[in-house]
């Protein structure tokens, strides 16, 4: 007999959190009317409600507060569910020990952050976000608790996912009947048999449509198979359809779902299938453990999030010749269509919910009482979804947040479409210089580094220039000279800031970049804040080596500087406490830890370890 599903099955979330103004995010397996609380504030709340199966239905609600809510003060808050009560009584998993309600602080300044990126579930590294967690028991005074949770990419791996992920994906789509859809242009025509079969696991790559432009250097450099248009190297079970990525987005942020799936290897693998589900399994398994303290730490700190490639496919808009050719096939675009649709219900909305309301009104008409997506309202919102250009955003706080979109706004190179785009286009640049001037500070996040390491960007170059720069992932900002060119002067400009706080993650490993940009009249300070991943790591012997080799090449004092960008600036690297002296890279799983001084520059910078070390600290010199 089929046990009864919970009512409430991810949730509450705390997404953008300001003084008169807040968005929470959850989902159920019916449509609820929740109402919030907080003891002593008067507010007004907004429910809109968004079906993405017979039994699954996403909620934002939108609380509007009477008066502003006061600063640096632990406020208790709860979501009352008719007939289910209060958080206590319907998730107490989410509570830290002597609460009765989950608990929020405003901080007046930022001037304490969390960040992280690329939190993939079945590596080996234990979750960066329990740091999180560990850190938020430790908070003895509202001061002592960071402002926000910024995670800048790579939220769930849509193009690399285990076996056991996607057999958990799949059970978990049955048991809440989330929608089917028509698949255009591929060998199965419907979602059914792509959810209901095994015959594809491990062997996604030949169900997605196939490009040979760069199949034979990939093969000669890394024995590869024939490549798809996802370029993912891991693509095995990529994502397809919409009920795919809801129930991965369920299955990262809540220890719920996973009561209702059972992870029993599925007949009918072949041998050398059978041996990999093994050994992911594990690694699944202690993923899942740790979400009951994930979700306690969403429901306590406000989250805000932006995409990067994994949200979507590896190398997600790299050029020109990739956007042609992966938009241009109606199967992969459907793709791609169902993971940003994915990321505008259970990232973007929260992040901006005015933004975004329009086309969460377009989800809805699609979505309500339909047990297959109407395909030509799919394609149609699809279509919505692949040229809306608001999914970045900002908040007025103190230094100014900006959250920037680096993958769908990019600076395109017309005249050589294989080349790498850049990372935001002319019209992007210029909205973000207006929105720095007259401030004296600003933190920016940008979920590939501005400033990355100098040998890593040279081999990225070199590649691209050979025209392969799928090969090396070569998305940096100093490669592509317009967008480069733009943003050094956007930090030069007289009326935008004289400190810059960067955070980006995207790269497995962490480090701290102090950068002088000169010139005479106004030379900002910019600090490239690096930490990734929150749940990945680069392979260690090869960042050791490319570490040593980029300090020997490009010191500060190097002439090979010359030849680069960096003639214009000054770059000095913070050192890892934990390293040898003249180490500057970190490897390892975990968030970031950024403190901030009066003037909205990092006073402390750390990297908080998920292995159970000490932190880190990226100290200057002395």
């Amino acid at each position: 007999m089929t046990s009864p599903l919970p009512s409430i099955l991810a949730g509450p979330v705390l997404r953008r959190l300001e003084p008169s103004r807040l968005a929470i995010w959850l989902v159920s397996t019916r449509p609820l009317a929740p109402a919030f609380t907080m003891a002593g504030q008067a507010c007004e709340t907004t429910c809109t409600v968004v079906p993405v199966g017979r039994e699954a239905f996403v909620h934002l609600l939108d609380v509007r507060f009477a008066a502003p809510l006061p600063v640096d003060t632990v406020l208790a808050y709860d979501v009352q569910i008719p007939g289910l009560g209060g958080v206590q009584d319907w998730a107490a998993h989410l509570l830290y020990p002597g609460e009765s309600q989950p608990t929020l602080v405003l901080r007046g300044r930022f001037d304490h952050l969390l960040h992280g990126s690329c939190r993939k579930p079945h590596h080996p590294a234990r979750d960066g976000l329990l740091c999180a967690d560990e850190l938020l028991l430790g908070c003895e005074a509202p001061q002592d608790r960071p402002a926000a949770l910024l995670m800048t990419g790579d939220q769930v791996y849509a193009d690399d996912v285990a076996g056991p992920m996607l057999r958990a994906i799949h059970q978990l789509i049955e048991r809440l009947g989330l929608f089917d859809e028509t698949l255009e242009d591929a060998c199965i025509d419907h979602t059914q048999a792509l959810h209901g079969d095994t015959a594809y696991y491990y062997r996604r790559a030949e169900l997605l449509p196939s490009h040979a432009g760069t199949e034979g250097l990939k093969r000669r450099f890394f024995g590869g198979k024939r490549k798809p248009i996802f370029s993912s190297a891991n693509a095995d079970n990529h994502l397809v359809s919409f009920a795919e990525v809801m129930a991965m987005y369920l299955l990262v942020w809540s220890p719920v779902p996973w009561t209702l799936v059972d992870l029993q290897m599925p007949a009918g693998l072949a041998p050398e299938h059978q041996q990999r589900y093994g050994e992911e399994l594990p690694h699944i398994e202690g993923f899942a453990r740790g979400l009951d303290r994930v979700a306690r730490v969403m429901a306590h700190l406000s989250c805000l999030m932006i995409f990067d490639d994994h949200d979507v496919t590896d190398d997600w808009n790299l050029s020109l010749l990739w956007e042609q050719t992966a938009y241009g096939h109606p199967f992969s675009r459907q793709i791609l269509g169902n993971a940003l649709f994915g990321y505008l219900l259970c990232q973007g909305w929260g992040n901006d919910p005015d933004r975004c309301a329009g086309l969460v009104e377009a989800a809805v008409e699609l979505l309500k009482g339909q047990p297959t997506l109407n395909a030509e309202r799919h394609d149609a919102l699809i279509e919505r979804l692949l040229h809306f250009q608001g999914w970045h955003y900002s908040l007025a706080s103190d230094p100014p947040l900006l959250v920037l979109d680096t993958r769908t706004r990019r600076w395109r190179n017309e005249d050589q479409p294989h080349k790498p785009s850049g990372l935001l286009d002319w019209e992007g640049l210029c909205e973000l210089q207006q929105a720095l001037l007259d401030h004296p500070s600003a933190i920016i996040v940008s979920p590939a580094p501005i400033f990355g390491v100098k040998l890593i960007e040279a081999v990225q170059r070199v590649f691209s220039w050979l025209g392969y720069p799928l090969l090396v992932d070569a998305e940096n900002w100093m490669a592509h000279r317009e967008g480069a060119r733009t943003i050094l002067n956007i930090f030069r400009h007289s009326r935008t800031p004289g400190h810059y706080v960067i955070l980006s993650g995207d790269v497995h490993y962490s480090f701290v970049y102090e950068v002088l940009i000169r010139q005479r009249q106004h030379s900002p300070h910019v600090w490239q804040v690096t930490s990734s991943g929150i749940k990945n790591q680069f392979p260690k012997r090869l960042l050791d080596v490319l570490d040593r080799l980029n300090r020997w090449l490009y010191s500060p004092r190097s002439p090979l500087n010359g030849f680069t960008k960096r003639r214009e600036m000054q770059v000095e690297p913070r050192t890892p406490s934990s390293r040898q002296a003249g180490e500057r890279l970190w490897n390892s799983a975990g968030l970031g830890q950024v403190f901030f001084d009066e003037d909205g520059r990092p006073a402390r910078v750390f990297q908080l370890n998920s292995d159970g070390r000490e932190r880190t600290e990226f100290v200057g010199k002395a």
